[in-house]
This record gives structure tokens, sequence and C-alpha cells, in this order.
């Protein structure tokens, strides 16, 4: 049997507690036989891309076969989420379980915790995410160097981990049909320095694209001053 822990990146916010209530739920609904882990570091600010390198690192300390990186307000369909932990053992790629991303938003979260169905709750469909569920084994993750920690505070991770994982793995991630649903709290801030660096970071992620070499240099220069959890 796959032994499967469920990695949540969490540091509780007001607006997001019943985020994660109904995220955690869900999980432990659907995957009724794996475990299940809260992961923060401490970094300042929050840092998800750090709390999903931690998520993998606890698991395979722990000797987990898959671990799935959830974040705390996206919640998954059953069929894709078990398809991609099967698919996850047997290749060398960490699996999308969607092909699709819905993003609730208000409305539509008040829809679903009314009782609507999730696939008929409104929703705004946010073309070439990469986010919000990731499946994977350690040695998978950790053959690509996981994720860059001087992401810190709101965005960018997740297109420099695209990039990093498609050209040392030699392929993008592996999806499989179906959704997830993002549920509504209070947006980060999209301003400031932090945020600017971020996006800095990650052009020159994109400027590495396809070229093993200097995208590896970039990602150990990315781990030098990784912290401890």
């Amino acid at each position: 049997m796959t032994r499967v822990l469920v990695a949540i990146p969490w540091r509780p916010q007001p607006d997001r507690v019943y985020a994660h209530d109904i995220t955690t739920a869900r999980y432990r609904y659907l995957l009724p036989d794996a475990d299940f882990l809260n992961v923060d570091t401490a970094h300042e600010p929050f840092c998800l891309a750090a709390c999903r390198n931690e998520g993998v690192r606890r698991g395979e300390a722990s000797r987990y076969d898959v671990v799935v990186l959830a974040d705390a307000d996206t919640l998954p369909e059953h069929g894709p989420l078990t398809a991609a932990i099967e698919a996850a053992v047997t290749d060398d790629r960490v699996h999308l379980p969607y092909t699709e991303y819905r993003s609730l938003r208000a409305d539509g979260t008040r829809q679903y915790q009314a009782g609507r169905p999730l696939e008929a709750c409104n929703a705004f469909v946010v073309a070439g995410a990469c986010s919000g569920v990731y499946v994977t084994t350690p040695k998978t993750w950790w053959a690509h160097h996981g994720q860059d920690e001087r992401f810190l505070g709101w965005g960018g991770e997740d297109a420099a981990w695209y990039s990093a994982h498609t050209t040392l793995l030699g392929a993008p991630p592996a999806r499989h049909e179906g959704r997830v649903y993002a549920l509504h709290h209070e947006s980060a801030v999209k301003e400031g320095d932090q945020y600017r660096d971020n996006f800095a970071l990650v052009y020159r992620y994109h400027q590495a694209d396809g070229d093993p070499e200097t995208m590896r240099a970039l990602l150990t220069e990315g781990t030098v001053n990784r912290q401890v959890a």
C-alpha cells in the first residue's frame, strides 16, 4: 500500500482559518488512509516554497512514498488526485491533479458553503495555473532541487518551479484531467520591494528555460541561505 503524507503549508490568518478547515476535511474524506501535517518555517514573511520543501523533507524522513503538497485553500477532485498519487510512484515527474484551476471567489465560495456542488459553483478559470496541489515522491522533488526559498511573501515560486522542473527533468509536470477549486480569502499585498524582487527572480528563471547548467546554478544559488524550519 502506498504511504501518503498530505503536507499543508500553513501559518494561521483569521480570514483563512475557515478555508484551511474545509480543505483539511476534504482531504481526510478523499484520502482516509493518508497522514496529515501542517507545515511552517521560520521565514519572515511566510515562505510557501520553504514550507513545501519542508513538507517533502519530513515525508522523506518518515519514509512516505508520496507527498501531497496541498495549499490550505484548494480543493481537489477524487479521481484526478488518486490517479496522480498512483502515477507519481512510477515515474520521475511531479503530478498536478487537474487540467483546470477554478477560483471560486467570494460568491462561489458562499455557494459551496451553502451546499452547492463544487462543479456548479460560480468560478473564474485561471489559465496556465500550476499551483494549489502538487503530488510527488521525495526523489522526484529533490531531483530538480525543490522550490526556491528566496520567494518570500506573495508570488513567483510556482512559475519559477515550473521552469526548473521542465528544464531539469526534461518535461513539464504531468497533469490529470480534472479540476481544483480555490476558496476565497483576502488577497496578499501585491506591491513593495519583496513583490518586485520575486518577479525579478522569476524573470531569471525564465531566462534559464531550456538551459540545465544555468538552471542548476540558479537553484544552487537559492539553496545557500536556506533556513531551518
